[in-house]
């Protein structure tokens, strides 16, 4: 059976600081060649879609040479960066935008929701977007008749169904907008990021019904999410962007471990030497160096039953200032374990240096995580450094260093299988005979 899609040699340019493609003198460049059959001068030029670094082309390329295929009742997750070119993808899938090169191949309608309210009228009511959207997927009145009523239920905004849509709210307008695209009977569904918007039952709800389209209807759909644990739950196959460019694609799991760990550290420790830190620093303070520990000694493979030391140096730059180390903890899966920063006065185990204001000099503060609490498997951190307690001051590195907690095999016994749960704290049971 052929593909439902199919993408060969698909690349979008854009010229900076432009709308459209430019000045009339390259336009003119551009017919100029076309008529002579030539190709098209300025596909020779541009650069990767890196929108850190300052490039040396007014051209770049927002998609380069992309190629895949999906098949029928498949959901493909597509992930990637700020900037990696997902939305342009889907845009040209949607036939919203035209490809530069390349060309696309679609078997069927295609429903697509890239936006809060793609393709609503914000002076027509609920009713009427309904009805207007359905004409656009090319849909008779009738079949859009008998979804009608399960389109309204699954959006919950009955009461407000024959209101101007440009009174909702964003949450009740991406409700009824993912409930026309996933309710009419399209065969494509391409949705991007914008369930966030959604509460979290509306959130678990299109999950929901994005498997019973693909699994139970035999519907293939395109789903773009920072949401690693969604992606893990509802692709079985993944697209990993980068710059513009298709870095990878295979099965799910093993694109998202790709995806998290690409350009982090695997060191176990960083200096002011390390380039990170040198646009992370401020007036105030600076980072001097985090290392991970254990037992005294830097490392970044863990055993489950040691202490995970987090430790930071820091450089105060001026007298009387507050500083309050902070640390982010994440899993392999976006998650934040916990935040946690330098205590509080208050407690047993107190910093000392809390709440106090510093000279300048070089100073270090350590965080502990005890055995045998967190779970089998790879972590990272965030360091913050937040100036007299003034968030809009603070000095932030993200995904600064990575470490793994690996299991000895001492609390599992003969149990292999995976341990479900963020964190494995060893916990204390008892049990008696009482008959």
């Amino acid at each position: 059976m052929p593909p439902v899609i199919k993408v060969s040699n698909l690349s979008k340019q854009y010229r900076l600081g432009q709308v459209g493609t430019g000045t009339i003198s390259h336009d003119v460049n551009r017919w100029w060649h076309k008529v002579r059959g030539k190709e098209d001068p300025y596909l020779k030029i541009g650069e990767s879609n890196d929108r850190t670094v300052k490039g040396e082309s007014d051209y770049v390329w927002a998609l380069k040479d992309i190629n895949f295929e999906v098949e029928q009742g498949e959901v493909l997750g597509i992930i990637g960066r700020n900037g990696a070119g997902k939305s342009t993808l889907l845009k040209i899938l949607s036939r919203t935008t035209s490809p530069t090169t390349g060309s696309v191949k679609l078997k069927g309608r295609v429903a697509s929701l890239l936006e809060v309210g793609t393709g609503f009228h914000p002076e027509l009511s609920g009713r009427d977007n309904i009805y207007l959207n359905g004409a656009i997927l090319g849909m008779t009145r009738q079949e859009i008749k008998r979804k009608f009523d399960e389109i309204v239920d699954f959006a919950g905004v009955e009461r407000y169904i024959d209101t101007p849509v440009k009174r909702y709210s964003s949450g009740m307008y991406v409700r009824l907008a993912f409930g026309v695209a996933a309710h009419l009977e399209s065969e494509i569904l391409i949705v991007d990021e914008v369930l966030a918007v959604g509460d979290a039952e509306f959130q678990k709800k299109c999950l929901g019904k994005m498997k019973e389209v693909s699994e139970g209807q035999g519907r293939t759909v395109l789903f773009v999410s920072h949401n690693m644990a969604a992606i893990s739950n509802l692709c079985n196959r993944s697209i990993f962007l980068r710059n513009g460019q298709k870095y990878s694609e295979g099965v799910t799991d093993k694109i998202l471990k790709e995806y998290i760990s690409y350009g982090r550290q695997s060191k176990a420790e960083l200096t002011n030497e390390d380039e990170i830190f040198t646009s992370s620093n401020s007036d105030f303070v600076g980072f001097n160096a985090i290392r991970i520990k254990s037992e005294d000694q830097i490392t970044n493979s863990i055993n489950i039953s040691r202490d995970v030391v987090i430790e930071v140096e820091f450089e105060v730059l001026i007298n009387g200032i507050e500083i309050y180390p902070s640390f982010h903890l994440l899993d392999d899966m976006d998650t934040c374990i916990f935040a946690s920063f330098n205590g509080t006065s208050a407690t047993a185990n107190s910093d000392n240096f809390f709440g106090k204001k510093l000279c300048k000099g070089i100073y270090k503060s350590s965080m502990i995580i005890p055995g045998n609490f967190l779970n089998e498997k790879t972590y990272r951190i965030n360091a913050f450094l937040i100036p007299n307690n003034d968030m809009s001051s603070i000095v932030a590195v993200y995904d600064i260093l990575e470490f793994k907690i690996t299991d000895d095999g001492e609390m599992r016994k003969e149990y292999t299988g995976n341990w479900v749960g963020l964190i494995r704290p060893k916990l204390y049971w008892q049990t008696q005979k009482i008959v």
